[in-house]
């Protein structure tokens, strides 16, 4: 941006159809809202890093001494985010720019290679097209990361089985194919590792986040002791016994415990007893941690937050297709200037027609 350039072009008006066009707009790459090719992907940043009035406001006005309204960012982030999940759920991925290494997998410690991913959900304030208030709505996210977490993309939708699907396609991409072992991370929450062997396969190793576990044992410790020195003497014994042997040892450890008993007591052990039975298979911390697996859904949990940042702020409430498009958005520009780049390079709206070709006389 280097200030404004005044361009002539030819205009040509229809007596019999009352309109009106500029064919040298389709060369330049100017499309009905009058944004160019090198100024498209900045405003569409703003959309993304700030609200669509910031965005035109502030962001805009002040890094690139252009003053567009919001709602013209609003339509261009939008428009370029409803395409993007467009594309994506066809099967596209994006190819970063400038070409990056190929990510390395080497697990730290370890010769054993290793690629992750996570999956989670966060809520969304949602609006009825009318504009009175809906309830929230979960956006599923998901990621592909190295073990060093210097790579990491991230992929989002309303839909569990189009996150899964997109993993799968950015796991492909990006080179897990080579990998000695994928492994997932998360919370266990309700449909999640179901959805990833659905689209990876039923041998795929999944590992419930270690703190997720230990919540567990705090919901159950406040339900029975109300002394908390009493109760942080207990967790610290429970996390120990988990810590070393596992879901297996700690629900037989529990099943030996001398426990306080009565209707509220009882019923808190018969929910912990069941929530570990259920998820013995991702609880074998001993082993995991004998093979440096990580045990915690950090990456993940920061990706709810930063792609969440966006959705999430005071007064916002969004529209189903608003919040997916700029979802998207966002989690291609949390993946890295790479990924951002990678993909305006491949927009169809950052790219001006070609000239046609005179033909010969």
């Amino acid at each position: 941006m280097t200030g404004d350039v005044d361009v002539s072009r030819a205009y040509y008006h229809c007596r019999a159809c009352q309109t009106g066009t500029c064919p040298a707009d389709a060369t330049l790459g100017l499309q009905a809202d009058a944004l160019s090719p090198g100024f498209r992907p900045l405003v569409t940043l703003a959309g993304v890093l700030a609200s669509f009035a910031d965005g035109a406001d502030d962001l805009l006005r002040r890094f690139a001494g252009r003053r567009v309204s919001a709602g013209t960012v609003w339509r261009a982030t939008e428009r370029a985010g409803q395409e993007w999940i467009a594309r994506t759920r066809a099967g596209s991925v994006v190819v970063p720019s400038p070409p990056q290494p190929a990510w390395d997998f080497t697990a730290p410690d370890q010769t054993t290679t290793i690629g992750y991913l996570g999956l989670d959900a966060f809520r969304v304030p949602i609006q009825h097209p009318d504009g009175t208030q809906a309830d929230s709505r979960m956006l599923y996210i998901g990621l592909v990361y190295t073990p060093d977490k210097t790579g990491t993309e991230y992929v989002t939708d309303w839909n569990l089985d189009q996150v899964c699907a997109g993993l799968r396609q950015r796991a492909i991409a990006r080179g897990f194919g080579r990998v000695d072992r994928v492994i997932a991370v998360s919370d266990a929450g309700n449909g999640l590792e179901a959805g990833l062997r659905r689209h990876f396969d039923d041998g795929l190793l999944c590992i419930l986040d270690w703190y997720h576990a230990v919540e567990h044992l705090h919901t159950y410790a406040r339900a029975v002791w109300a002394d908390e020195a009493t109760r942080e003497s207990w967790v610290d014994r429970a996390k120990g016994t988990l810590y070393d042997r596992g879901g297996a040892g700690f629900v037989a450890w529990i099943r030996d415990q001398p426990l306080p008993s009565g209707d509220a007591a009882d019923e808190a052990r018969r929910l912990l007893l069941g929530y570990f039975d259920g998820t013995l298979h991702r609880t074998d911390y001993p082993a995991y941690r004998a093979a440096g697996y990580d045990l915690g859904s950090g990456p993940t949990k920061a990706g709810c937050k930063v792609v969440g940042a966006r959705l999430k702020g005071a007064g916002m409430r969004w529209t189903v297709n608003g919040a997916a498009a700029v979802a998207a958005l966002r989690a291609i520009y949390q993946s890295g200037p790479a990924f951002w780049d990678g993909f305006w390079a491949t927009h169809p709206r950052t790219r001006p027609a070609a000239t046609p070709k005179t033909l010969a006389a």
